[in-house]
């Protein structure tokens, strides 16, 4: 397997499914719950679990709900709590993102959750696709000493937004990682990395899987909107993660040569 810099990171909500990506040749795991809902923060259990059984990094998502991200005290305290917490039972960096009101990024609290993390990785989410000034954005995580920004280049997927995504490539001058995001497949690695010229991809290479205790006849729903019925959930398909994997090591053996 080639080593970075073409890297692959796994987006995954079960511990199964971050193991098998891990196996299947993942770089690093986010670790989230909810998915569906474009990730929460995940349990201490489930981290322990996969750090436990993967060598890789794994980084934890730190998210109180779903919707936006600009946070009340309440809910800035709760992720203060679960940082300090997850950090504490292993995980190799977190990942947030916090907006003010008015959009921007919110330097104090940004500041304030990568003081937590020392020396570990820190990672601003797609809380920046809805800045209104990208730019500026970038400018403020440098200024923090930020590891990485996750971004799908401020439109639906990271395909639209490959112009965006190598302007920002161009902008941050290697002062801060870009990591392209949002519907990435195998089917659409390479022609990401050569419009963009980054050497990265986040994936959640998700599948559907059926809980073998459903009975058919209920009218009773217990999964995600949108899913077959109502004991369906998501997880990692280690396939797709072997193939955007293998595409990988030909961008970087066409990249060498």
């Amino acid at each position: 397997m080639m080593p970075a810099p073409f890297l692959l990171e796994a987006c995954c909500q079960t511990a199964a499914g971050a193991i098998a990506a891990a196996k299947a040749g993942a770089d690093r795991i986010e670790l989230n719950s909810a998915l569906s809902l474009g990730g929460l923060t995940p349990s201490g259990g489930l981290l322990t679990t996969v750090k436990a059984e993967t060598s890789v990094p794994v980084l934890s998502m730190i998210r109180p709900r779903e919707g936006g991200f600009a946070y009340d005290p309440s809910e800035f305290r709760c992720m203060l709590r679960d940082a300090e917490s997850l950090l504490s039972l292993g995980a190799d960096g977190i990942v947030f993102g916090c907006l003010t009101p008015e959009g921007t990024v919110d330097a104090e609290r940004t500041r304030t959750l990568c003081a937590l993390c020392q020396d570990r990785e820190t990672v601003f989410h797609r809380a920046i696709d809805l800045v209104p000034n990208w730019r500026r954005a970038l400018d403020t995580l440098i200024s923090l000493g930020m590891t990485r920004v996750l971004t799908s280049g401020q439109t639906s997927t990271a395909l639209e937004g490959t112009e965006a995504l190598a302007a920002m490539r161009e902008f941050v001058s290697g002062a801060i990682q870009i990591l392209p995001a949002s519907g990435i497949r195998p089917e659409n690695a390479a022609t990401l990395i050569s419009r963009t010229g980054l050497t990265c991809v986040h994936l959640s290479a998700s599948c559907i899987r059926h809980d073998v205790s459903w009975p058919r006849e209920t009218p009773l729903w217990f999964s995600s909107p949108g899913l077959p019925d109502g004991c369906c959930y998501t997880d990692t398909d280690p396939e797709i993660i072997a193939r955007t994997r293998s595409v990988l090591e030909c961008c970087a053996r066409a990249h060498k040569a």
